[in-house]
């Protein structure tokens, strides 16, 4: 009896975290709401003034891009900025064939009177957070620009973001990232959905609210004295915009997000570089977490609500091991409450926990209608993506649970890139993809296990006759059910 008690106890202590991660997200929700109703007028730079348009850099940080890289510099070029103000860094650490073509790209724009340069480094020290210092030694520019490779930044992008920097606090602008391929199948569609909610709610509710937000490491501009002031990059954790920002938001700068300028960027269409991505950015928030909480919750300069909102948003990852733990104990609990009668009010008690997903859902609305619009017929679709979204995240939660470990114990591993594709239509095909992984990894002998596992939980449904949290392992079965098909399929 006592190791049923601590089970549930567990599984209770669980439900409670999760019920207060949804009562944050419920917090920026509002935040949202309240930011729509008040219009804030910012100091911009008057660009009519000639004397008053600063000189920019834009850092370009690539590593074996050959399937983007002349889209990305063909993009770039067009940029509409006074080209005696601005400056491109192309800091490349490829070491494959696209050195040469991307070399080659560049002499044919620098004969277009483009200020280019091409940057190598023998060593790719501190990966990306590397590339990025070391460019910064010698940048012209009062003002950093930054765009990953796959990141396709309109014409006027420079014009409607540098002018918030007039404001002398302001160390940071960034902006949505829109997707280019978010229709090309089920896995592009929840990635684009779990997007959304970030760049529309979280980031707009953290910002009117005065919590410490992220620079999301593309389609942002930094001050250049605001990144050597908060003690410059670093390259020992895999989110090195999460870390910087933090820093530099705890020496006071200010950030300023811009929901109305989308930078459209391509979205993995495998899922193993799916899944590159995911571990790179939940390892790194787990790290983060360990490097820079502490610092908030003793800086007397933050009030208490922001170190709230901080540790959910450092620990934004971790919910994958603490749903992942749920998971797993909700089938013993099916049967020690089919076994305890008398402990019902227990189990009545932890099923209020359940509005958690209420407050999800209503927050997922909120961010898909701003992208698709309200009514009937968009109601159905969201209902049908937000329970495919959460299905595959928890089919997810094993990876993304390992990922998260390794951050919080220390464990240091290289930067992996997430390959690129240049895939937007259904027809193109991307298998070819020579910089795809293709290793069947441990992870994925525990999915095949956890399949099963909550194969037997639908069993178990029946043979108890408790039919509570069905719903729950149905989506457990067929997320990990899904992870599994399409990384088998990828081997095909």
């Amino acid at each position: 009896m006592i190791f049923e008690l601590i089970l549930v106890g567990i599984y209770g202590l669980c439900l409670v975290l999760v019920f207060l991660y949804a009562i944050a997200q419920l917090g920026l929700y509002f935040n949202y709401i309240k930011s729509k109703k008040k219009s804030a007028k910012a100091l911009q730079y008057d660009f009519s003034n000639c004397e008053e348009i600063p000189l920019v850099t834009i850092q370009l940080p690539l590593y074996n891009e050959m399937y983007v890289v002349e889209r990305l510099l063909k993009n770039i070029a067009c940029i509409d900025y006074p080209r005696e103000k601005l400056e491109i860094q192309v800091l490349d650490d490829s070491t494959d064939e696209s050195l040469m073509k991307t070399r080659q790209i560049i002499e044919g724009l620098k004969k277009e009177g483009l200020d280019i340069q091409h940057i190598t480094r023998v060593k790719r020290t501190g990966f990306k957070a590397g590339a990025l210092k070391e460019g910064l030694i010698n940048a012209k520019g009062e003002f950093i620009a930054i765009f990953d490779s796959d990141f396709l930044p309109q014409k006027n992008w420079l014009l409607k973001t540098i002018p918030f920097f007039k404001d002398p606090q302001i160390g940071v602008v960034q902006t949505r990232w829109g997707h280019l391929n978010r229709n090309y199948s089920i896995l592009t569609r929840i990635q684009a959905f779990a997007l959304d909610f970030h760049f529309i709610l979280e980031q707009v509710g953290r910002s009117f609210g005065n919590h410490f937000i992220n620079f999301n490491g593309t389609a942002g501009v930094w001050r250049k004295e605001c990144i050597l002031d908060a003690g410059n990059w670093e390259g020992d954790t895999l989110t090195e915009d999460l870390d910087l920002s933090y820093r530099a938001q705890l020496k006071n700068w200010k950030f300023k997000y811009l929901e109305e300028v989308e930078t459209p960027a391509e979205l993995p269409v495998a899922i193993s570089a799916a899944k590159s991505q995911q571990f790179r950015w939940n390892k790194g928030a787990a790290e983060n977490f360990q490097k820079l909480y502490f610092q908030v919750l003793k800086n007397s300069q933050v009030s208490w609500k922001t170190k709230f909102h901080s540790l959910f948003h450092l620990l934004n990852s971790s919910m994958f091991l603490i749903v992942l733990t749920i998971a797993i104990l909700s089938v013993p609990i099916l049967y020690i409450k089919a076994n305890h009668p008398n402990w019902n009010f227990l189990f009545y008690g932890l099923a209020f926990f359940g509005i958690s997903t209420f407050i999800f859902l209503i927050s997922y609305w909120l961010t898909y209608t701003k992208i698709h619009g309200s009514g009937f017929k968009n109601f159905i679709n969201f209902i049908g993506l937000f329970f495919t979204f959460f299905s595959v995240a928890l089919g997810l939660s094993v990876h993304n649970s390992i990922a998260v470990l390794e951050g919080h114990f220390g464990k240091k591993s290289e930067f992996i890139r997430t390959p690129k594709f240049n895939i937007s239509k259904k027809d193109e095909v991307w298998k070819a993809n020579k910089y795809l992984q293709r290793e069947f990894s441990f992870a994925q002998v525990i999915e095949v296990i956890c399949l099963l596992y909550f194969g037997f939980a639908i069993y178990s449904a029946f043979k108890v006759n408790d039919f509570g949290l069905l719903i729950f392992h149905a989506m457990l079965f067929m997320g990990f059910g899904f992870v599994i098909l399409k990384s088998l399929s990828f081997r095909n």
